[in-house]
């Protein structure tokens, strides 16, 4: 995917893994401050009312590079997933938000950029007619991320679970639809467009297992409670969450520059943006099922790295809708 990317972004004229942004109007949210440094999967789609924030709404200027939450806690470089330095704001699913904040409390989920539906495709022709059917099958997934926690919830719907079917991670994960066509594994789980592209490998011999209403990703922005405690950077976050809210609403209107933007960021094909966009949706707000979601994870989680569930009241605190109360105000 990272030459693929860059690539495009090259050809485009856009710095490769980096998208900046500055108003066209109003004066800087943070005076003479530097940047607002803004981290997150620039290989994504979910990201693009922040790439769009960035570059068109925010009052300042706003630099998003490749990363994500753990350039807000200093955490180690995980190869080919971003770049190092430190983040004011970083975009990640709640699965690493959760992950992250175990040995890191000071991580605050401050809005909900995005919500992804994700699906379960399969090859017909390996057995699959349902759910039942995946038991022995092998899966293409990421089993840390917010796809292995949506496939464990698609397989408890029929009484199963990971030990039942044989996960196959694949890397990058572009492949994983060529894997499928190849007979490699029986069917993939992962966010769009690679579950799109999977499905359009396999054409009649796929079927599909929606997750509506079991699971949808929750693609948050997130900080930590030192920069909010720091009056300036504070007032720049909050300048920068107003962006988002603004940006979403352009998209609600016409979504083309959006499309546009994240397909040259992110090296996909405006075909491809175009057959994953009606899975996305962009509240900029926070759901009010997020706690329970975080619960529900939590112990997931848990019993993945053999630590103790947190409570409900510790997860709430992962939560601050100050944020977003200051910037509606705006």
């Amino acid at each position: 995917m990272a030459n693929r990317r860059d690539a495009v972004a090259a050809l485009l004229g856009l710095p490769a893994l980096c998208v900046g942004g500055c108003a066209r109007s109003g004066k800087p949210a943070g005076g003479g401050a530097g940047p607002l440094a803004v981290r997150g999967s620039t290989a994504t789609l979910e990201i693009a009312p922040v790439l769009l924030a960035a570059r068109d709404h925010y009052p300042g200027r706003a630099i998003v590079r490749n990363g994500g939450i753990g350039n807000l806690v200093g955490a180690a470089r995980v190869a080919g997933l971003g770049d190092e330095g430190p983040a004011d704001v970083a975009t990640h699913a709640e699965t690493q938000a959760l992950r992250y904040s175990v040995a890191n409390p000071e991580i605050r989920i401050i809005l909900t950029v995005t919500e992804g539906r994700y699906r379960i495709i399969a090859r017909r022709s390996a057995g699959i007619a349902s759910l039942t059917d995946l038991k022995g099958k092998r899966i293409a997934t990421i089993a840390t991320t917010s796809a292995g926690f949506f496939l464990a919830r698609m397989l408890a719907q029929v009484r199963l679970d990971f030990t039942d079917i044989v996960p196959v991670r694949i890397s990058p994960i572009e492949g994983m639809a060529e894997a499928l066509a190849r007979r490699e594994v029986d069917a993939v789980a992962i966010w769009e467009p690679h579950g799109g592209n999977a499905a359009l490998a396999l054409g009649e011999d796929r079927v599909e297992f929606p997750g509506d209403g079991v699971y949808r990703e929750l693609f948050n922005l997130n900080t930590t409670t030192a920069n909010l405690a720091d009056p300036d950077k504070r007032r720049r976050i909050v300048a920068f969450v107003r962006a988002i809210i603004d940006a979403s609403q352009a998209i609600g209107r016409d979504s083309e520059r959006a499309r546009k933007l994240v397909a040259a960021t992110a090296g996909f094909s405006l075909d491809e943006v175009a057959r994953a966009w009606p899975t996305l949706t962009f509240p900029a707000a926070l759901p009010p099922d997020l706690l329970d979601t975080l619960e529900s994870e939590e112990q997931w989680l848990a019993a993945q790295e053999g630590r103790a569930v947190r409570p409900r009241a510790v997860l709430a605190g992962l939560i601050d809708p100050s944020v977003l109360a200051e910037a509606r105000a705006r």
